[in-house]
């Protein structure tokens, strides 16, 4: 029963690189494209928010974590970065296959379990998310001229959960978008909304009990925080819980993208 188990695991492992490495083949010759895609809005955000708005922010108050405003906003840029990228890349990947060049139905034919198919996509956003938040994870580095802050093994777990999260999510929304304004719609009403929620530009902690409760249903509040602790603060202040949360949510969008799959092959 144990070494079934194993080949069974062993199995969906090696389907789930067989898809990743589909999307890797179209995926490495783009590697400048989607680094620097994600780029801009962040880059954007730090020079209005942190150098602009922060230097009087800094006046007034000093931030709750880091030395200044500016660095405080860096380990969310990274997060916000991070989540367009690997679900806007995800969800037009696997849109593009299913309505425009036709793959997504030869690849439905493969005698592939579903979950391995999810996970094969997932992965591919997870590395398009790591790909653009590394860009940003630079600038973060010149500015602070401390790369341990954003290169340590705790900062790169979240990113990583994090990437897997909204990538998972891009599946999910992949397979059942009927065209491309649809995906403008879920990226409307969806990721821009907690592109601003999420905790990127304040502190979660300091609001009311009311909309703190709000904010913290949103998953990049999880990633934020956590970043935001694991670049500038000691381990017993970081928020552990942080880490199960964004699990359990990339592992249920998971279940949900394989049952996605299985009706889609129905």
């Amino acid at each position: 029963m144990k070494a079934l188990k194993i080949h069974t695991l062993r199995t969906l492992l090696a389907d789930s690189l067989t898809i990743f490495w589909g999307d890797w083949l179209d995926l490495r010759v783009r590697i400048p494209q989607v680094a620097a895609s994600g780029l801009v809005s962040p880059l954007i955000y730090i020079l209005a928010f942190g150098l602009g708005l922060g230097s009087s922010i800094d006046r007034v108050a000093p931030p709750a974590v880091g030395d200044s405003y500016l660095e405080f906003i860096l380990p969310g840029m990274v997060a916000l970065s991070s989540m367009v990228i690997s679900f806007g890349g995800t969800t037009f990947s696997i849109c593009g296959e299913r309505l425009f060049t036709k793959n997504f139905e030869e690849m439905l034919l493969f005698p592939i379990h579903p979950l391995s198919m999810h996970l094969g996509k997932m992965m591919a956003g997870i590395v398009r998310g790591l790909l653009t938040a590394g860009s940003v994870i630079l600038v973060a580095v010149v500015v602070t001229r401390d790369p341990w802050s954003f290169l340590n093994p705790l900062f790169l777990l979240l990113l990583v959960l994090n990437c897997a999260v909204f990538a998972g999510l891009g599946v999910i929304v992949g397979l059942n978008v009927k065209s491309l304004e649809s995906v403008g719609l879920f990226n409307n009403f969806l990721i821009v909304p907690m592109s601003f929620l999420g905790g990127t530009f304040f502190d979660p902690a300091t609001l009311p009990t009311l909309l703190k409760g709000i904010v913290y249903l949103l998953p990049l509040t999880y990633t934020t925080v956590g970043l935001r602790a694991a670049a500038y603060q000691s381990l017993d202040q970081f928020p552990w819980y942080a880490i199960p949360v964004l699990l359990a949510v990339a592992i249920a969008l998971s279940i949900n993208g394989a049952y996605q799959f299985a009706r889609q092959q129905d």
